[in-house]
């Protein structure tokens, strides 16, 4: 295995080493207790059969063999088993629950990092399937390989353990025979399997996306005269799909034969070996029937692990995949991270570029610097690619910067693309604020002027919207926005645009409501500052200070009464 994909796996193994040390030693502790204890019931059942039938061959062994003893073990041991598989079930699949579900909370820490959202937008069914495949795969790291090879290490040196008692030599190399073996046919596996699982992984990635894009689609490919290929693709990748199925079922079956030859291999040099034993009269046949069983049963735990060395290339693809993911991001920007008396937001000689402009070597933004006190009204201006979006994304923690210091409040953003999910009208507000009552939900939807719309509805804040806020015109899907933006108790809000796309008599409706907000805060004594970002006069309106940009610079910085305000108001459109 290379240095590198073990390295990718470490993210994932520290997660069992450490957070879930003791009980993942648990379950692979209790996973060898399993086997050994079957182990050594196939053993005593096959001791105490021959030799009550020898004994039965002697009336005086007869009467002095004690049936009860061995017995009582065979039942002692067959009830311990069950009970050890169960609770191996229980407590191994457990801590693999445990462990994917906080790799889950680490990748989407990961996902919140700057920029991290933006790639995934660019390629939205790998989101799923990060969260559910390449999570799920890595189940094996634990499941399949490290329980098995601990069990089946157990396993062979209690084999090798035992029959030293009756030959060292015959334990010896029983035990060096099982690890060689049994670990050699795995890792054979392993290597072989490697890249056909990669391939399979792939196809089946391929496989889902086309079908999504069949299906979602499917107009657009019609009136393009696509249909027919996007379905060739489709058949192409399943059928692909369908070879790695049979060449690792193909590499499955060797597998099983070779470990099916590996242990009659051993099973028969063993029983010449303990025949021969028996013929010097150093061993009993009893105890030769023992070492045989012990042997037989021994190469089951290596069975165990074709499994997860077939899936190994998967495994090691998802854990590559995740790897810069799991650990969690250290973001430039973090909300609440910033506390200050005096600013909300604090830019100081800053260079970022967005997404795809870094190949070109020069910064986006220009050694900018901006200082937004507490309380200030701040609009920024400027023509489509000054560099606005990039400076709101740069403050909301969606992009890191390469060059200066960044230090922002705790912020909530309103954008002119409003986020709902499919989900009740409660639920949608309860993700600003998770533990307010209705009483708070209903004010905030008053505040925002959609109220009344939601009370007339038969379900009031209950009410099922449809994917995106299906059932909400884009007037109240605005509104319903502004009151989660209400909700969220923080000192600043970033407005990108918040009324594009919306007629005049609403727009402005919903300015004016964040302008009444604004207000009653001011005079509450809660000073809470904005940043809207915008190229329309009504919105600049909401401002007490204007900022423009051009070329990623900041070209002028004038407050409300100074005549460049007024001049700079004018150039912005009309409502």
């Amino acid at each position: 295995m290379k240095l590198s994909a073990v390295n990718e796996l470490r993210a994932v193994i520290h997660l069992f080493a450490a957070e879930h040390r003791q009980r993942a030693w648990l379950g692979a502790g209790v996973a060898a207790l399993t086997v050994l204890s079957g182990m050594a019931l196939l053993g005593l059942s096959g001791w105490f059969i021959t030799a009550t039938a020898i004994a039965g061959l002697n009336v005086a062994l007869a009467f002095a063999f004690d049936v009860f003893m061995p017995s009582a073990g065979i039942r002692l041991l067959a009830m311990g088993r069950t009970g050890l598989r169960y609770a191996e079930r229980l407590i191994t699949h457990d801590t693999t629950l445990a462990v994917l579900a906080d790799l889950r909370v680490r990748l989407f820490r990961g996902w919140a990092g700057p920029e991290a959202a933006r790639r995934l937008l660019a390629r939205p069914a790998q989101l799923l399937f990060r969260l559910t495949a390449d999570i799920d795969a890595l189940d094996s790291v634990y499941l399949r390989v490290m329980v098995p090879m601990f069990a089946a290490t157990m396993a062979a040196l209690a084999t090798g353990i035992a029959l030293a008692f009756i030959d060292a030599w015959l334990g010896l190399s029983v035990g060096l025979w099982l690890l060689g073996s049994g670990l050699g046919i795995a890792l054979a596996v392993a290597w072989r399997a490697r890249d056909i699982a990669r391939r399979r992984y792939h196809m089946l990635e391929a496989l889902r996306a086309r079908s999504i894009d069949l299906v979602a689609g499917q107009t657009e490919l019609l009136m393009h005269g696509r249909l027919s290929a996007q379905s060739d693709k489709l058949q192409k990748a399943d059928a692909r799909m369908a070879e790695a199925d049979d060449a690792l079922n193909h590499l499955e079956s060797l597998s099983g034969m070779a470990y099916a030859i590996a242990g009659v291999a051993m099973l028969c040099g063993t029983l010449l070996w303990t025949a021969a034993l028996v013929e010097q009269g150093v061993i009993g046949t009893p105890v030769a029937a023992l070492a045989l069983l012990l042997v037989l049963t021994a190469t089951e735990p290596f069975s165990a692990l074709r499994r997860g060395a077939l899936e190994w290339g998967r495994t090691l693809l998802a854990a590559r995949r995740l790897a810069e993911r799991v650990q969690e991001s250290e973001c430039a920007v973090a909300a609440g991270a910033f506390s200050s008396n005096t600013f909300a937001v604090r830019l100081d000689a800053i260079a970022g570029d967005p997404a795809g402009a870094a190949a070109t070597g020069l910064p986006y933004l220009h050694d900018l610097s901006l200082h937004i006190r507490h309380g200030e009204r701040v609009a920024l201006i400027g023509h489509s690619g000054a560099g606005k979006s990039t400076l709101m994304a740069i403050v909301a923690g969606e992009l890191p910067v390469q060059e200066g210091m960044v230090a922002v409040a705790a912020h909530t953003l309103l954008t002119q693309r409003t986020e709902l999910f499919q989900d009740s009208v409660r639920d949608n507000l309860l993700l600003a604020a998770p533990q307010a009552d209705d009483a708070t939900l209903w004010g905030a939807l008053r505040q925002a002027g959609l109220a009344d719309t939601i009370a007339a509805t038969p379900g009031g804040l209950d009410t099922r919207l449809g994917e995106g806020g299906l059932g909400l015109s884009g007037g109240q899907a605005r509104r319903l926005a502004l009151a989660r933006a209400f909700l969220r108790e923080v000192p600043l809000w970033l407005l990108d645009e918040p009324t594009e796309g919306l007629d005049h008599v609403t727009a402005g409706d919903v300015l004016a409501r964040l302008r009444h907000a604004l207000d009653l805060e001011q005079r509450a004594g809660r000073a809470r500052a904005i940043l809207i970002a915008t190229h329309v006069r009504r919105e600049a309106m909401l401002a007490d200070r204007i900022v423009q940009m051009r070329k990623g610079v900041i070209v002028a910085d004038t407050r409300r009464g100074e005549a460049l305000f007024d001049a700079l108001l004018d150039t912005l459109r009309a409502d």
